[in-house]
């Protein structure tokens, strides 16, 4: 069949199978080119990616993988394609993966489960055993809006809201390119806790637990969830909302990570740069901040996308020589070329000044929607999208 994007109310309802595989094999090209620079470090020996499908967890993958040139287990939970019926984004993600870890003779193993299950927990320590390996990197980089309670089988869930009052700020419609104001609710305190459960850091710890139970966590290995901070502008529905609760949790986690290892476990927060990802063009500011954002560092020079920023992760941070620089609360920012002052001065005084006459002058909503597009395999370059092709197109078989 020809695949077109099915967009409703700014939620893609399907994906282009050839283009989320192209997608993954430019990440990893890119690392790849980089690949002698890479030989220069110590790096890991064994990863496991908890949420390795898309975004910065698919990046960090490929940098793993094919820069350092190691095992990795990959865990995330997709859809899968039918006859008539496209998959999620990270199903034919995950097959482009593994194909390309063939190819390349790196061991690679993906299971698709949900992560906060502990039937994934033990999946991933059987493949680590199957394998031969001991994980000395963990990268947990879930983004989910539901997770199970695996004490009481409560279904947690998450939501972006400002704590205790409503917000209310402007929005831009990536795809009609119209401005509006939106306004969020402020959430319950149920609804604060609740979003802690799913998006703080008890399931990390818990994933940390079992391996090292099992004996398939490395002594002296490393862990390393992501957040994200962000302008004090987005504050209200970020480091002061619900999300924020969950991102000090998630923190405080790290810190108690580390305090307790008896392995010489560490433990960090990495905090990355705004970027698109499946949810965000529905989150009220963040598309018109984001698209502005990009304007700004795409003019400067210092514009990154996931693959970028993970590559940076692993060779300038992680695995430099020695541990990495951190902040006065102890985490890792590789967001310091978005969070630069001139960067962020140049963003407000813009941001000041939208309006639908310049929107296109002063704010790239095209290349969010770009990005957003490509996420789902849209307007991948390389990709013939008059062609038809099954909904159930495989790229391990391609």
């Amino acid at each position: 069949m020809l695949i077109k994007p099915m967009v409703r109310n700014n939620i893609f309802l399907n994906a282009h199978p050839e283009g989320c595989a192209r997608e993954t094999e430019r990440q990893i090209a890119y690392v790849e080119a980089r690949r002698a620079d890479y030989a220069r470090l110590a790096g890991p020996r064994a990863v496991l990616v908890v949420g390795c499908s898309t975004g910065y967890g698919l990046a960090t993958r490929a940098a793993a993988a094919f820069g350092f040139r190691v095992p990795t287990v990959g865990l995330s939970f997709e859809r899968a394609p039918t006859a008539t019926k496209t998959g999620s984004p990270g199903w034919y993600a995950n097959r482009a993966f593994d194909a390309a870890a063939a190819r390349s003779g790196l061991a690679s193993r993906t299971i698709d489960a949900d992560a906060y299950s502990q039937g994934a927990k033990q999946a991933a320590i059987a493949a680590a055993a199957e394998l031969g390996l001991r994980f000395d990197l963990v990268v947990y980089s879930l983004a989910s809006p539901v997770r199970p309670d695996p004490a009481t089988g409560e279904l947690h869930r998450s939501v972006i809201k400002p704590i205790g009052k409503s917000y209310r700020g402007a929005t831009v419609d990536v795809f009609s390119g119209a401005l509006s104001k939106a306004e969020i609710q402020g959430a319950t305190e149920a609804e604060a806790e609740a979003t802690v459960k799913v998006m703080g850091g008890e399931d990390w710890e818990l994933w940390i637990e079992a391996l090292r139970a099992a004996g398939a966590l490395a002594e002296g290995a490393l862990t390393v969830a992501y957040s994200y901070v962000g302008p004090s502008l987005s504050w209200p529905i970020y480091r002061d909302g619900t999300i924020g609760r969950a991102k000090a949790h998630l923190e405080a986690t790290a810190a108690r990570l580390s305090a307790s290892a008896p392995d010489g476990l560490r433990a960090y927060v990495s905090i990355n740069k705004a970027l698109v990802t499946r949810s965000s063009a529905v989150i009220p500011i963040i598309p018109l901040y984001v698209s502005t954002l990009f304007k700004v560092m795409k003019e400067r020079g210092v514009h990154e996308d996931c693959v970028a920023q993970m590559d940076r992760l692993m060779r300038a941070r992680l695995y430099a020589g020695g541990p990495p620089a951190l902040d006065a609360e102890g985490r890792i920012r590789l967001d310091e070329l978005e969070m630069d002052a001139k960067v962020q001065s140049e963003l407000e005084a813009r941001m000041s000044r939208i309006g639908p006459y310049n929107l296109a002058q002063l704010a790239d909503v095209e290349g969010f929607r770009g990005d957003f597009l490509r996420v789902h395999g849209f307007e991948v370059p390389g990709v013939d999208y008059a062609a038809e092709i099954p909904p159930d197109w495989d790229p391990a078989g391609a």
